[in-house]
């Protein structure tokens, strides 16, 4: 049962990155590839731990251990990216992500169980049905109560931690920010296009299934391509019409020639284009080109 538990638990989790990697994070230079990294370790772990039988303790007990400590290391890598950034990038709070970090703290302990497990040791030593009890096997197929004990130990004392850090960078981390405030609208040229930007110089996108009236991107897919909020006037010689809709929280956002304007946490630096033509969080996206 913890086996089974522990290797679903893992799973899950590399189903929520491949999820987060198909829907915007694999555009993300590094973080991309760190996330299909990542979710590959973890179903190639989740499958040794649900495929090495209890019977090969040795090999049962390393995957186990070893698949706890990628658990507790990948909410380690999340932690870091809410609080100070990896590779240029900081995450944002969505759903997604705090759910991944609890199945990763659940999926840290059912392991840790595994891989601690008196059973095994127990097993071990009673060897095969009406023959002779074996001889007392090594570390790790055999771990002495002590030894065990204090593991236990340990593993509770790292999982509670992990939930306290998890619930106070849940707790700090920024919603995903306006991406304007009224201080006028640009243009810049990428590949030769002449686009719409915010006053930071940051690509602005329109999101194929909104109206003109009505944006069609909340939750998650707010945390990945964040409205453009607030008002702002065109700036000097830019053509075409500015104007607003109200959000169902109540905000305004900007819309440009009848598309409600967002940016892409892709993009990290101005004159970057990474989220145009992705079809991702339900519908095509692309960059705002400006009419003349």
């Amino acid at each position: 049962m913890l086996r089974v538990a522990g290797a679903g638990l893992l799973i899950a989790a590399g189903a929520i990155h491949l999820d987060l990697y198909l829907t915007g994070y694999r555009t993300i230079p590094t973080i991309g590839w760190l996330f299909l990294l990542q979710l590959i370790a973890a179903f190639g772990l989740g499958l040794a731990v649900l495929a090495i039988p209890g019977r090969l303790v040795i090999a049962s007990r390393l995957a186990a251990a070893g698949a706890a400590g990628f658990a507790l290391a990948t909410l380690g890598g999340y932690l870091l990216s809410v609080w100070i950034g990896l590779f240029g990038f900081k995450e944002v709070r969505t759903t997604a992500g705090i759910v991944a970090g609890l199945v990763e703290v659940a999926a840290f302990v059912v392991l840790a169980a595994l891989a601690l497990a008196p059973a095994l040791a127990h097993a071990a030593e009673k060897g095969p049905p009406g023959g002779a009890a074996a001889a007392p096997s090594r570390f790790p197929a055999r771990i002495s109560p002590p030894i065990a004990r204090a593991a236990a130990t340990t593993a509770a004392a790292l999982a509670v931690a992990a939930l306290v850090l998890l619930g106070v960078a849940v707790a700090g981390a920024s919603s995903p920010a306006p991406a304007g405030t009224g201080t006028g609208l640009k243009t810049t040229t990428i590949g030769g296009t002449t686009v719409l930007t915010n006053a930071n110089g940051f690509t602005l996108y329109s999101f194929a299934p909104d109206t003109p009236a009505m944006s069609k991107c909340y939750g998650s897919c707010a945390a990945y391509w964040p409205p453009v909020t607030g008002t702002a006037a065109a700036g000097p010689g830019l053509p075409g019409r500015i104007g607003t809709i109200t959000r169902t929280d109540g905000s305004v956002q900007l819309t440009y020639n009848g598309h409600p304007l967002y940016t892409y946490i892709g993009d990290t630096a101005p004159g970057q284009a990474r989220g145009n033509n992705l079809n991702l969080n339900g519908g095509l996206w692309h960059e705002v080109r400006v009419s003349r």
